[in-house]
């Protein structure tokens, strides 16, 4: 671990000031996401939330998150990718909590939730990958230069309790096979410790299906395939092994995630 990520990672006022961006951004989200979206209630009624039901919501989620933080030893976790990534999932168990304790039907709420997550990770990653798909039009070369950066940060593989993974290319396409992942050792442990599996539920529902979208996000060719996955650590598997493919088929790809993996 670099001085550089030691320093930030136990330096109060900068987790608190990370802290209230995270929030910021979180925020607007789901301001963006539950304003405009039509749900369903527990008696299958079409409703849509209003600005003071969405702020109750966020009231709600920011009391959760004060009560999972100490849960989630983040001072035990070897650099600042790790944590700071063990946080956004603080905020995603809490969330999920909350819209599943709340009026709405479990499946509107679990899509809501995706949503609210994807709203935040879809900027990140086009903010991320902006310099690659600047700089090239190869879509191979956009997917191996931003994943190469995201690995050296927030996913560095320094090892467990922080992201642990064997990297490595094929030709055009770059093998990212994680087998540990401090958001999903989080919510595991979360949805373990209190008897609630919907907590890991919720967790693979959102976090662990972005990545289809966000290959081709980066990819940026017009065309869906660009990611490929078969086994997953939230499914129980000892492994997520990714494949960010160059060359996506004319067709989705998305029956390689027919099973939620």
């Amino acid at each position: 671990m670099s001085k550089y990520d030691d320093t930030i990672g136990n330096s109060q006022a900068h987790w608190r000031i990370m802290r209230w961006i995270l929030w910021r951004f979180i925020r607007n989200a789901a301001l963006r996401v539950l304003m405009d979206r039509s749900l369903r209630n527990k008696t299958g009624r079409e409703i849509r939330w209003l600005r003071d039901d969405i702020n109750s919501f966020l009231s709600d989620v920011s009391t959760r998150v004060a009560l999972l933080r100490p849960l989630a030893q983040l001072g035990g976790l070897p650099d600042f990718g790790s944590r700071l990534m063990v946080e956004l999932a603080i905020y995603t168990v809490a969330a999920d909590r909350t819209l599943r304790d709340s009026d709405l039907d479990p499946q509107s709420a679990r899509d809501a939730l995706a949503d609210i997550g994807w709203s935040v990770y879809r900027r990140q990653l086009a903010f991320s990958s902006l310099p690659a798909r600047l700089v090239t039009r190869d879509p191979g070369k956009r997917l191996r230069w931003s994943i190469r950066g995201l690995l050296i940060f927030p996913f560095r593989p320094v090892g467990a309790p922080g992201y642990a993974a064997e990297v490595f290319r094929e030709g055009e396409d770059i093998h990212t096979h994680f087998t540990h992942c401090p958001p999903q050792s989080f919510a595991r442990r979360i949805a373990d410790e209190t008897g609630d599996p919907e907590a890991l539920a919720g967790f693979a529902n959102s976090w662990c299906k972005y990545d289809w979208p966000g290959a081709d996000l980066i990819a940026a060719d017009g065309h869906r395939g660009h990611y490929i996955r078969r086994q997953t650590l939230s499914a129980g598997d000892p492994v997520c092994d990714m494949c960010w493919a160059a060359r996506a088929p004319r067709e989705t790809s998305e029956n390689n995630n027919e099973d939620g993996k």
